[in-house]
């Protein structure tokens, strides 16, 4: 039986009755767990993907956010880690040997993009990075050892689409693992493995967490891959989510439909202002109308979130400089998903115009929306906008 929303984050692994009817669960702090006698530890030892032995493998209160990411996407399990980086990266191991072959879209976030090109390059894996825009493009990046299709839809900066259900058509037909990173949409708003995607990551530091006080990773699939995961890449690397942060990742769970309500209907009412003032030369955002991929985004998502780009009308570096540096309710930050609302300008990377380098044009300037009032954040961006 399908599971709801509310009793997934309200509900969902808390079993009460092991801590004393508390509501709100404890955080187990502890790192390791005794037994009664070497029978009783042996016996735990074989199950210690599934039951409390040292908390690098298992952990109570870790187990309960695992259930809910699991159960909100619609993934037989979850593994959780200590940042987004750290569960992309992992994921991409679990399923990689050497000389295998990826095929990546442009621009995925910045991390990403340094372990396939440096981390595991060392390591005799290739990567390509195409337009993932077309889902030929992936059909004609293929090679007989390709291994993974890497997928991040839309992405975290200029917002380009890839149609997932046609991607995973075609890595089916070549036996070939479908990854996505699924942080931008949240499972509210994008169903991956409905798809047929195979990996689901997640920076649960973003939408997940909700307030800026947590960095943390999570990876979704099937219950033999997350097994494995666990077995080799989780255990060996350590790069475990701590108990305290597991549950501040469940106190923000709680909010996540609110939040995320909220946030839509203020960046619908920000995107509109944006796209009709002159100073704006474009807007990165799969929900306006104006996005080449809006109907696609329509069809594969249900909402779009806080995050969107703007390219600001202007051939002055220094402009740009001048508009973010005059906002008064946006905050100058690079990460996103919390309740605060913020601006990521590129032109940040380099102190001239000459020096910039980027695919990313220089005027671009990533904007993330948060859960103040939409009338004081339009108000904000038109007089930050006169400085232009």
């Amino acid at each position: 039986m399908e599971q709801s929303l509310s009793y997934i984050i309200n509900q969902l692994g808390e079993e009460r009755e092991q801590y004393f009817g508390a509501v709100s669960p404890p955080i187990i702090q502890s790192t390791n767990f005794c037994f009664d006698t070497v029978q009783d530890m042996r016996n735990r030892l074989k199950e210690e993907f599934c039951a409390p032995f040292y908390t690098r493998g298992y952990n109570p209160t870790v187990a309960i956010v695992r259930k809910k990411i699991a159960a909100l996407e619609g993934a037989e399990d979850c593994m959780l880690f200590a940042s987004g980086s750290a569960a992309i990266a992992s994921a991409v191991m679990a399923v990689l040997k050497q000389g295998d072959h990826v095929i990546c879209v442009k621009k995925p976030y910045s991390w990403t993009t340094q372990l396939f090109q440096t981390l595991l390059k060392r390591f005799g894996v290739e990567t390509d990075f195409i337009d993932g825009t077309n889902p030929q493009n992936f059909e004609r990046a293929i090679r007989p050892n390709t291994a993974l299709i890497f997928l991040e839809s839309p992405n975290s900066m200029t917002f380009e689409l890839q149609d997932i259900p046609a991607v995973v058509a075609i890595a089916k037909k070549h036996g070939i693992t479908t990854l996505i990173d699924n942080s931008y949409a949240t499972p509210l708003h994008q169903k991956p493995i409905e798809m047929g995607v195979d990996i689901v990551c997640h920076s649960a530091t973003k939408y997940f967490s909700g307030h800026s006080d947590v960095v943390a990773g999570a990876v979704c699939g099937s219950k033999p891959f997350i097994d494995r995961l666990f077995s080799h890449e989780l255990m060996t690397l350590g790069a475990i989510i701590s108990p305290h942060d597991a549950w501040q990742l469940m106190k923000g769970m709680r909010t996540l439909p609110v939040r995320m309500q909220r946030v839509n209907e203020t960046t619908a009412r920000v995107v509109s202002f944006l796209e009709n003032h002159p100073k704006i030369q474009k807007i990165h955002y799969p929900f306006s109308k104006k996005h080449p991929q809006y109907a696609l985004a329509k069809q594969q998502m249900k909402g779009c979130g806080g995050m969107f780009s703007i390219q600001i009308n202007t051939d002055d570096y220094d402009g740009v400089e001048r508009f973010c540096n005059h906002l008064n309710h946006f905050l100058l930050a690079c990460s996103w998903g919390g309740y605060e609302s913020l601006a990521f300008p590129v032109c940040a990377f380099t102190d001239t115009k000459d020096e910039y380098t980027y695919e990313t044009p220089w005027n671009l300037v990533r904007m993330y929306i948060g859960l103040e009032d939409a009338n004081e954040l339009i108000a904000d961006l038109h007089q930050a906008l006169d400085r232009v």
